[in-house]
């Protein structure tokens, strides 16, 4: 390699990284417009939930099919870097092939292991695309997957396919080049790799020397763009879920499904109420200017910012709305759309702050009504099934629950029955419209 190729490498690599790096500030500036939560307890248990569900997968495997496919993928997409390592130094050095001398056996069975791997990544890709554009899948198809989600789902499958067909051209090249004397890496033989032995002299076994060395180049190139293609394509992708599974399964909630989170402003009321000790006039007197404290959410600046991760995280996979009963049942919830328009919102939102250096104008718009509409927040039954189904810890019911509140507790918006229900609560102890003497006569019907 002549060093007009080293200088440009390591321009490929810092444009790249650097563009890369450029897409992460601001997903991490969109993540903080959220209000600071505390998720810094019980780091043992969070470390081990991000062990079994981003790393082990464990929450895939309760749909074995899909989940074995996916497991191909993301253990090819892994073991792969390795190979993708020996690419950079190659590249900035001008060697070929850098760590088979210092590994020899050992050398052939990691390329031998990533070959296996590349070739089951295939194998999964090509399925993934037919499920996706020939058996149509429903959860696969829904209505919020129409346009960019679905285009992109197939960009990023076809992305896959390219790269697996750049490592096996540049290895298949490579070990026909070996074999005639003629390879990068000096001296003859096979490389034996455990596909590209078998692949190369079938598929590139009758080719010039000059073809054959043009055609690894491009498989070595391909392979270094595709890596850097793909790096910075995640910014606008729902393959997102690679990187921020980790962080996402980590900063869950740990408290059990039903629990829901107080309001500490409401909490501290009703403790005053409660205490006959308290002193209704201790409360400090609102300062001048002072804005009152917001109840719920209506954008995403409302909500706190493990939700705003949760946005970014989500794979778009649609178990949520598979099993939500709402959904099921014809109703306008699809969990999988509060967290696709979650996230739109808030990249909208970012938009707005960097085309006005930095400070956020009002648009007129909010996440409430705009994006998800009350229909949608009031047909959800709050059962969980979508938090327990989502394999990386999504929660779009704490989503959900909050826009409720501010429907209920700002604007007075809730359904009919449900202010009825709740004026009986307040004026009889009880959710039926009878006085508190008569309250239990329900149990004689």
């Amino acid at each position: 390699m002549s060093y007009l190729d080293n200088i440009l490498f390591a321009i490929v690599l810092i444009v790249g990284f650097g563009y890369f790096i450029s897409n992460v500030k601001k997903i991490y500036r969109n993540i903080n417009l959220g209000i600071d939560v505390n998720r810094k307890d019980n780091p043992g248990q969070r470390w081990k939930n991000m062990a079994l569900i981003a790393l082990g997968q464990k929450k895939m495997f309760t749909r074995p099919i899909p989940a074995l496919l996916h497991f191909m993928l993301y253990a090819a997409f892994v073991i792969t870097q390795i190979e993708l390592l020996e690419i950079f130094i190659d590249g900035l050095s001008g060697s070929h092939r850098f760590f088979k001398t210092g590994l020899g056996g050992f050398y052939t069975f990691l390329i031998s292991f990533i070959e296996i791997l590349s070739l089951l990544a295939l194998i999964a890709t090509v399925a993934f695309l037919s499920r996706r554009n020939l058996l149509k899948l429903p959860r696969l198809n829904k209505a919020e997957l129409l346009g960019w989600p679905k285009k992109d789902a197939n960009l990023i499958l076809i992305m896959e396919l390219i790269l697996v067909i750049c490592i096996f051209t540049m290895n298949g090249t490579d070990e026909v080049l070996y074999l005639l004397g003629k390879s990068h890496f000096e001296g003859t033989g096979s490389f034996n790799f455990a596909v590209s032995q078998h692949l190369g002299p079938a598929m590139f076994g009758g080719m010039n020397e000059s073809t054959l060395h043009i055609l690894e180049r491009v498989g070595w190139w391909g392979h270094l763009l595709m890596v850097m293609a793909f790096l910075n394509y995640l910014y606008y992708s729902k393959h997102l879920h690679i990187v921020l599974a980790f962080p996402n399964t980590y900063f869950a909630n740990l408290n059990p499904l039903g629990e829901f989170d107080n309001l500490a402003s409401v909490t501290k009321e009703v403790k005053m109420m409660m205490d006959p000790n308290a002193d209704p006039f201790a409360a400090p007197a609102a300062q001048e200017g002072e804005v009152p404290a917001k109840f719920g959410a209506s954008d995403v600046q409302d909500l706190n910012w493990v939700q705003l991760l949760n946005a970014y995280t989500c794979t778009e996979c649609g178990r949520c709305s598979s099993v939500c009963p709402a959904n099921i049942t014809g109703k306008k919830l699809s969990p999988r759309k509060i967290m696709m328009d979650t996230r739109d919102r808030m990249e909208e939102i970012g938009k707005n702050i960097d085309a006005n250096k930095g400070v956020f104008v009002p648009d007129n718009k909010s996440l409430l009504n705009d994006y998800i509409t009350p229909e949608e927040l009031w047909a959800c039954t709050s059962c969980n099934a979508c938090v327990e189904e989502c394999p990386v810890s999504i929660s779009p019911l704490s989503i959900i629950m909050d826009m409720r509140r501010y429907l209920v507790m700002e604007q007075s918006a809730a359904p009919a029955t449900l202010n009825a229900m709740m004026t009986n609560v307040e004026n009889n102890g009880a959710p039926w419209p009878y006085n508190q003497q008569d309250r239990l006569n329900w149990k004689n019907d």
